[in-house]
């Protein structure tokens, strides 16, 4: 591939008569010195950043085999968003069912069903409260339901009031004044009645589960300065962030331990389990049906939509829905039967928009009968009767029941709340809101999460196992899909032996640029080192250190770049901060959720870089034979992800890490933030998931991960590293 050579201008706007005035202050004849366009170019990235009230469009792969490679990695995508990958310890649940009240009903199997008290721990200490329904007569193995419910506040023990209730029936959203009053026991008790174990389980900061707040989970809105202690952290802090342990996150992981609780009733048909829920309980429904496999029958609902993907706290989480939305993410559950809905909301476009792509993805695997879309753009967003008969009889259709269809409901008598609640003197709860137990339980996990990832990075086998797909997860592009880059020229100067270029390199594929500057020796070698420092461009485009200067004398070009995290910060009470959406609450997850960060981008810079030089012949040069990359400063960080991406693409990597840590971070909004790089173990992991040669300074042995020794890694303590650097990368 030879790509083209055109006319464009620099980075800082300076003009070529300005430039050639530089140049030739130095002493240096300026040759073809570009004028400028004050126009800005084309960078996608310059744009507003994505939030979630985007447009979330879905097309599917043309064939099976590319829809499954592309399923494989939005999974992956989801578990290392949620953070379960590697997923937390599966401690023993604890469960206590108590407080079982018999409910006389002719149409139930065994002329009534069972509502019990159930609390169990998903965590250490951590509870998960809520109703198990049964029949009271059950025969060998029955369908299990789990039913989460949305942003209702107690929803489980809501009683609506009469008017309420009456105004629904009037507009055909219920059919009766005594049932209509909680539509979360109506759907359970007409499951019971259809002979299904029934879990209807609290969201986080509702009803019994009280131990982190709802002002907390779904309300947060400014960070707290007391919970970003580095040893003792809380939710939503940036420490908390770097290890993608979220409050999303902790809430699909209660929806896993739900499953789990679920399936270890020995009357539960394994085979036949299915999960619903409506708005934030459409996200999880969503959520567990793509990363968990136990699901058999899956329906969201008034969630799936190419439009707003989820306003709460709860609902978004940092990498999350990076080039993906809830349409293709409900699409991760085909082949199996999955029923979904509109509404008068955001989801009141899916027949046209996002749903046929989804019924593709079905019929290129071969299930096209197997996914349903109930209309329903005149009702509001709720789980209203209409919708719940849809829901019933699709189960019916597949886990084969036996009831006449449409599956209607029949009135039923509630439980008052105080008959529902889990918490009493014999079973007291745990207290509420106590700052102090949300950290001992974000710090605990990180632990434990950390035991896991080192376990693992003891061994090349386990690197590749658990940290190289996370970081390239979280780094978002992998070198195949680099894409195709173009160098448009600014200036040019020769000087005895060398040639001076500035310009900016088009990656076409991806619509984004980046500044470079170019240095080539009259006796070229075939060798060229993209050089990362804090001086960005700078370092080449105007007088070379006696380092890159020693790269020269030995037949070496360099090639030195702006990097986009160093161009997108801005200043801010005095601090470089990378840009966030408009959302004015603080939190990383509806920035990151959507957006590569700052630094991912920078190494998508280098990647285009690359790219370049393997795929270009510039001025009969042919493609270098040796592509090296040195990095300093904020830079070394980019320069040892980059290995991690570009792989084989580039030849040895030099970095000086001055033994920076991401986790010394105290600003989630600072120019190098990465979430997830502390999950998996900081810069010692990155070093550790990249291949190929490594020379690095600012490290000792002692640093270094197992796997990491395993590679002939050399660590340089001595003098100069950038000379030093400079002698090895290109050999």
């Amino acid at each position: 591939m030879r790509n083209t050579i055109c006319l464009c201008r620099s980075r800082r706007g300076i003009s070529g008569r300005l430039l050639g005035a530089v140049l030739a202050g130095l002493g240096l004849a300026v040759v073809g010195i570009a004028a400028m366009s004050p126009a800005a170019a084309a960078d996608a990235r310059r744009e507003p950043l994505k939030d979630l009230n985007g447009f979330f469009p879905f097309t599917p792969p043309a064939t099976r085999e590319a829809w499954e490679a592309r399923r494989e990695q939005v999974r992956q995508r989801v578990l290392v968003a949620e953070g379960l990958w590697p997923a937390p310890s599966k401690t023993p649940l604890n469960a206590s069912v108590h407080g079982t009240i018999e409910v006389p009903d002719p149409l139930a199997p065994g002329g009534g069903y069972t509502v019990s008290k159930v609390a169990f721990e998903s965590l250490p200490g951590f509870f998960v409260t809520g109703n198990l329904y049964k029949p009271m007569k059950i025969e060998g193995k029955v369908p299990g339901v789990l039913f989460s419910h949305g942003h209702h506040k107690d929803a489980r023990l809501t009683i609506f009031p009469e008017s309420t209730v009456r105004r629904e029936i009037s507009e055909g959203q219920e059919r009766f004044e005594r049932g209509g009053v909680s539509l979360y026991q109506s759907m359970c008790v007409q499951l019971a009645r259809m002979g299904c174990i029934v879990w209807q389980w609290d969201m986080l900061g509702d009803s019994d589960s009280q131990q982190l707040s709802r002002d907390l989970v779904h309300g947060f809105a400014t960070q707290r300065p007391e919970m970003n202690d580095p040893e003792r952290f809380g939710l939503f802090s940036p420490q908390a962030e770097s290890r993608l342990i979220t409050a999303m996150g902790l809430q699909t992981w209660n929806s896993v331990r739900s499953l789990d609780f679920l399936l270890s009733l020995p009357e539960v048909d394994g085979d036949r389990v299915a999960m619903t829920g409506s708005s934030g309980g459409g996200t999880q429904t969503m959520l567990l049906a793509a990363v968990d496999d136990r699901l058999d029958l899956s329906f969201p609902v008034v969630m799936v939509s190419t439009s707003m993907q989820g306003g709460c706290t709860c609902e978004n989480a940092g990498l999350l829905r990076v080039g993906t939305g809830n349409v293709e993410l409900a699409a991760l559950f085909a082949p199996k039967p999955q029923g979904m809905n509109t509404a008068d909301d955001w989801t009141k476009e899916l027949a046209t928009k996002g749903f046929p792509d989804i019924q593709k993805v079905y019929d290129l695997v071969g299930a096209g009968d197997q996914v349903m879309l109930l209309r329903g753009e005149h009702f509001p967003h709720n789980y209203n009767a209409v919708t719940r008969s849809a829901f019933q009889t699709f189960l019916n259709r597949h886990f084969r029941l036996g009831f006449p269809e449409p599956v209607l409901e029949h009135d039923y008598q509630p439980l008052p709340p105080e008959q529902l609640t889990v918490w009493s003197d014999e079973h007291p709860a745990p207290p509420a809101a106590d700052p102090e137990f949300e950290r001992s339980l974000v710090t605990s996990l990180a632990a434990d999460i950390e035991s896991q990832v080192r376990e693992a990075a003891a061994t090349q086998a386990g690197v590749a196992r658990v940290l190289r797909p996370a970081f390239e997860t979280i780094l978002n592009r992998p070198f195949a899909d680099a894409g195709r880059v173009s160098w448009e020229l600014d200036g040019k100067d020769r000087e005895v032996g060398l040639v001076r270029m500035t310009g900016v390199l088009r990656n076409t594929t991806h619509d984004e640029e980046v500044p470079v500057a170019w240095l080539y020796p009259g006796d070229w070698n075939g060798k060229v080192v993209i050089w990362l420092d804090d001086a960005g461009c700078d370092a080449a485009s105007i007088s070379p250190g006696d380092e890159i200067q020693q790269l020269l004398d030995a037949g070496t070009a360099v090639v030195a770049a702006d990097l986009y995290h160093a161009r997108d910060a801005r200043e801010e009470d005095g601090r470089l901060r990378q840009r966030k959406v408009e959302n004015p609450r603080e939190y990383a997850g509806y920035t990151y959720g959507y957006n590569d960060a700052a630094i991912v981008r920078s190494v998508h810079d280098v990647l285009s870089i690359v790219s370049f030089l393997r795929n270009t012949e510039v001025e009969g040069h042919p493609a270098p034979s040796h592509v090296g990359v040195a990095g300093f400063g904020d830079a070394a960080a980019v320069a040892l992800a980059a290995r991690v991406a570009a792989g084989s693409g580039i030849d040895r990597t030099a970095v000086d890490t001055a033994g920076f840590r991401f986790a010394a971070l105290t600003d989630w909004r600072h120019p190098l933030f990465m979430p997830g790089a502390v999950r998996y173990l900081d810069v010692p992991g990155l070093i550790a998931s990249g291949t190929g040669p490594l020379w690095i300074a600012g490290e000792t042995a002692a640093t270094l991960l197992p796997a990491s020794k395993e590679q002939g890694i050399l660590v340089h303590e001595g003098d100069e590293p950038r000379v030093v650097a400079a002698g090895w990368v290109a050999p």
